[in-house]
């Protein structure tokens, strides 16, 4: 088994022990006062820093102890402490897997952690470490089983290390002991210093807050181990800031120490906060930070109004809703907390002005809510109340949070303009008015105290049609032309009155005019009514229903009377019916009506109004007699019907001489075509020169075909001596008959006959095939090609080139191809 012991020749651990043990006593007893346990605390501390500086060893006992070393240990602490048996018990078996070293500790050799060994009196003993740190942090000696530390540990990094420790057989490599794992803990040492995370801070609390008013909570932390020591526990203190703010030393609440702080005096505190280690005592560290606190406004101020009274003047034309004055009030508030409402408690002009306030800047806006008269009423007195809006009862009794302020608002005079008496006007004329006939009056008068003279006009841009007239001085519209109602039932125009000193005063006003109706208009029929009746109808069968209209418009409605002329009023064909809706039906008398007798009938109705004096007008109504069919249906009302074949109508014969007119168009088409085929070829006139392709349907036969030609002329050239005439052309000229050449006698010369004939064709211009000149008087622009035409080139064909065909593109490949060939055989 493996086992840790501590060797130390200059410093006893049992001293150290037993200072432990003895500190434990008194503190589990309650003998020692709290003050005395701290000091005993410091006095450990220092303690084990002088141990550690003389010889840095920490002792780990193991679970087990061997009786030799339980011994020996026995022995020194009784002989060096016979004279404190009371403060020793029996003694504690270290945890044997855990080790100790302190944090930061730097000496000119590395520090020892611990040393292993094993009870069996082993001489090539072999000692083993792996783990965390082994070999680089931690080494430990192969033979002595000594742990050293080799470079400064920092508890903050890291707090401990596990390590697995062996014992081998240095020759055989067997291990003597199995495997063991143990820790190595780093001691912590008060080496960081409290910090504020997030620093410097910014708080608020309310203005006038009571005192202990908890403002905010300020927390540092210490990266030294808080369970071991009093590193980490820290004390909080203000250093500036008092009066007027604590903190509390263990919880780091700030509050308010100082009661009735006004934000209007002071803003803004800077608070400087501590935090000390080692709980605030002498050797600790120290952090410290910066609070901001703000005070906060709270409505505990009343506004007040910069003037007790105020002055304004307007004048007497200012329209409604202009602004007069402003009124202010100071509060030494702000935002919420400082606006203020206005009102108008007393006064004489409470109903013609009126207050309101301004979003931004907090004034009384003063505005007129009625229309001001300097003749009426010269001067006003107001008095306007400014109040909080927002009014915190906690501070009522600070109260009250309104200020009253007088206003004295003058009227000056103004030239006003005219005043019609009323608003707009309302007139109405009879449509059969006489002209120059007064429709009604407008009344306007000056306001001011002089009261100038009026001028009364109609703007004629609302009268276009110059149907009104108005008298300058008076105001009196007449009737300029004639009216009526059924054209136009309103009139709208503008009257302007103008003062006659002073121009520029000028006020306007509508006046509407109704046309009132006059029964100047007779009714006639509603609509155009096509009346039908059947040939075999019955007596009293309803042929038509009438109704008639009016352009008028009676107040009490239209009623219309229908009746036959006087001279028909015994007609014996129709008769009128009155109906309960102011329409008529007209009646068959009888039946038996023919189309072949007659196909229509005219009637003559009288229609009357009941209009005072009544208007009557008489519309003919127009009636044909129609076949029907048994249900009553018109199928036709035309007598041409009744001579048509069964089974044919008018339309059906119609379609057929159409197609009859249409095929004598395409017979006369073909024949013409026919004809004009057949005509003789017919020579063009001279200004035609195009060129006459003559096509002959036969060739000859060849030398055996004798019938065709007649060689007998070739054999008897001198019985050719008469000009014989061509049959298939038409000279222009008629030349003499050419004398022929003679031969000798009995002789026949075919290639002299034949000579003279080729001469003659030649200088014969009406022998075909003739000669044909095109002139062409336009290419086309923008060719590449030149002229294609030999007429006046100063080249011959042997002398031309026609490779630049293959130039001019795809179209005229194949015709260079063609030249191209005939130059290579002229060649060969």
């Amino acid at each position: 088994m493996q086992h840790y012991e501590l060797q130390d020749s200059r410093l006893e651990s049992g001293t150290i022990i037993k200072l432990q043990y003895f500190y434990e006593i008194l503190s589990s007893s309650g003998i020692m006062p709290a003050n005395h346990k701290e000091m005993l605390v410091d006095i450990w501390t220092l303690l084990m820093l002088l141990r550690i500086t003389v010889l840095p060893y920490v002792y780990m006992a193991p679970t087990t102890i061997p009786q030799s070393l339980q011994m020996e240990l026995s022995k020194k602490q009784n002989a060096s402490n016979e004279d404190q048996r009371i403060l020793n018990r029996s003694k504690r078996g270290w945890v044997w897997n855990q080790m100790f070293v302190l944090e930061e500790f730097s000496g000119p050799e590395p520090i020892l952690v611990g040393r292993l060994h094993i009870d069996r009196n082993v001489t090539n003993t072999r000692y083993i470490l792996s783990g965390e740190g082994a070999g680089t942090t931690f080494v430990i000696n192969d033979r002595t089983g000594d742990i050293h530390a080799m470079k400064r540990l920092d508890r903050e990094e890291k707090a401990e290390y596990t390590l697995t420790a062996q014992a081998i057989d240095a020759i055989t490599n067997r291990a003597l002991e199995p495997p063991s794992e143990f820790i190595i803990k780093v001691q912590d040492i008060n080496d960081n210093a409290p910090e504020f995370p997030g620093g410097p801070f910014q708080a608020s609390v309310p203005e006038m807050s009571e005192v202990g008013t908890s403002v905010t909570v300020i927390t540092a932390t210490d990266a030294d181990d808080p369970v071991y020591g009093n590193s980490a526990k820290l004390v909080y203190s203000i250093l500036e800031g008092q009066p007027y703010f604590s903190i509390e030393p263990h919880t780091a609440i700030i509050r308010t120490a100082l009661a009735n702080m006004d934000r209007e005096a002071r803003e803004e505190y800077l608070v400087v906060i501590q935090a000390k280690d080692m709980g605030g005592h002498m050797g600790g560290l120290s952090g410290t930070t910066t609070v901001t606190i703000t005070l906060t406004d709270v409505n505990d101020n009343p506004p007040k109004f910069a003037q007790s009274l105020y002055h304004f003047s307007t004048s007497e034309d200012s329209p409604i809703g202009e602004q007069i004055g402003r009124v202010k009030v100071y509060d030494r508030d702000i935002e919420d907390n400082a606006k203020s409402s206005y009102g108008i408690i007393e006064g004489d002009g409470m109903d013609v002005f009126q207050i309101t306030s301004d979003p931004e800047t907090q004034d009384g806006i003063i505005t007129i809510k009625k229309p001001l008269n300097f003749e009426t009423k010269k001067s006003y007195t107001l008095k306007v109340e400014a109040e909080n809006v927002h009014i915190d009862p906690q501070f009522s009794n600070r109260g009250p949070f309104k200020d009253t302020a007088t206003v004295k608002i003058t009227v000056e005079d103004a030239d006003e303009p005219p005043v019609f008496s009323a608003s707009a006007y309302a007139m109405e004329v009879h449509e059969n008015a006489a002209i120059n006939s007064v429709i009604g009056q407008v009344t306007a008068q000056d306001p001011d105290s002089a009261s100038s003279p009026l001028r009364f006009t109609i703007d004629r841009h609302t009268d276009l049609e110059r149907q009104f007239n108005i008298n300058t001085d008076d105001g009196k519209i007449t009737l300029a032309t004639a009216l009526d109602r059924e054209t136009n039932i309103w009139h709208n125009i503008t009257v302007i009155a103008t003062e006659i000193r002073n121009h520029s005063q000028v006020s306007r006003v509508p006046v509407a005019i109704r046309v009132l109706d006059v029964n100047d208009n007779a009714p006639e029929f509603a609509s155009e009514y096509d009346a039908y009746l059947c040939e075999h109808g019955k007596p009293g069968q309803v042929i038509q229903t009438v109704s008639a209209i009016d352009k008028d418009d009676p107040k009490n409605g239209h009623y219309f009377f229908y009746s036959l002329l006087p001279q028909m009023a015994n007609n014996p064909n129709f008769t009128l019916k009155k109906n309960e809706d102011n329409s008529i039906s007209v009646l068959a008398k009888h039946s038996g009506f023919s189309r072949q007798k007659q196909e229509v009938y005219y009637l003559p109705i009288v229609i009357s109004d009941n209009g005072n004096p009544p208007m009557s007008s008489t519309s003919t109504l127009t009636i044909r007699v129609c076949g029907c069919s048994s249900e009553g249906v018109v199928q036709s009302c035309n007598v041409e019907a009744y001579v048509l074949p069964i089974g044919l109508s008018m339309g059906a014969l119609i379609a057929i001489l159409a197609c009859v007119i249409l095929l004598l168009v395409i017979v006369v088409l073909f024949v013409t075509l026919r004809r004009h085929k057949n005509e003789p070829l017919i020579i063009k006139d001279d200004e035609d020169v195009r060129e006459n392709i003559i096509r002959y349907d036969d060739e000859g036969g060849g030398e055996e075909d004798t019938e065709a030609f007649d060689i007998a002329t070739l054999q008897n050239p001198d019985g050719v001596n008469g000009f014989l005439p061509r049959k298939d052309i038409k000279p222009d000229l008629q030349f003499m008959p050419r004398q022929g050449l003679t031969t000798a006698p009995n002789g026949v010369d075919v290639d002299e006959f034949i000579n003279v004939r080729l001469h003659e064709a030649d200088n014969d211009p009406t022998a075909p095939p003739y000669d044909s000149i095109q002139i062409y008087g336009y290419e086309g622009r923008g060719s590449v090609a030149g002229s294609l035409s030999s007429i006046e080139s100063s080249t011959s064909d042997s002398d031309q080139n026609f490779d630049y065909l293959s130039e001019w593109g795809p179209r005229f490949k194949r015709l260079g191809e063609l030249y191209s060939v005939g130059e290579s055989d002229k060649e060969t």
